[in-house]
Formats: C-alpha cells, sequence, structure tokens
C-alpha cells in the first residue's frame, strides 16, 4: 500500500500550509514596519501623540549595559570603553541601575 505523501514523509505541514504561515509572517513584519516607520517619522495622516520621541530615543543611544565587580567601600568602576563611547569624565554625574548578578560569599553555594 502507497500513500500519496510519501515524498513529503519526514514533513508535519503540508506545504501548502508552510507557504500560508510564511506569507502571514512577512505580511506581519511588513505592517509592524509601517507602523514603526509612521511612528518614528511621522508619515501618514494619523500618527499618535508620542511626545518628543526624538529626545527618548537619544537618551537611549546614550546607555550602556556592563557587569562589574564591587570593590572595597563599596565602589564600582566603568570599562574604559563605556567611559569612552558615553564620553564620560571624572567628576561627571551618571545614573546607575544595581541588578546583582551572583553573589560570591563565605557559605553561598553559587
Amino acid at each position: 500500500m502507497t500513500d500519496t505523501n510519501d515524498n513529503q514523509e519526514g514533513l508535519m505541514w503540508p506545504p501548502n500550509m508552510l507557504k500560508a504561515i510564511q506569507e502571514t509572517s512577512e505580511q506581519a513584519t511588513r505592517t509592524q514596519q509601517e507602523a514603526l516607520q509612521r511612528m518614528f517619522m511621522g508619515t501618514g495622516t494619523s500618527s499618535p501623540d508620542l511626545g518628543d520621541i526624538t529626545e527618548q530615543l537619544g537618551a537611549m543611544s546614550q546607555m550602556a549595559t556592563f557587569k562589574t565587580r564591587v570593590q572595597s567601600g563599596g565602589r564600582i568602576s566603568i570599562p574604559d570603553a563605556e567611559r569612552e563611547a558615553l564620553d564620560i569624565g571624572e567628576g561627571d554625574i551618571v545614573q546607575t541601575v544595581i541588578v546583582p548578578v551572583k553573589r560570591n560569599r563565605e557559605g553561598d553555594d553559587e
């Protein structure tokens, strides 16, 4: 007894369904790109009031994420590359968000 789908034995989905899924995904991507373009570039007739989005995006481009060790007295260091990229100099005031990654204490298993 032969199956009409012998040449597609390993496929879980019929090829026409896979093609439909791919086309739907591509259309969704295009729609998202167009919506972002309208939002950021202000194109189209009805763009939402987002305030000064360029100022917010500019602030986001002036951020860095890195890991560092806490030194004696609770001091942390900003790596050279981050200081250079963000043009941070001695005496500048910066905002810091602390998220513990790993604790190195006696008695801890990790």
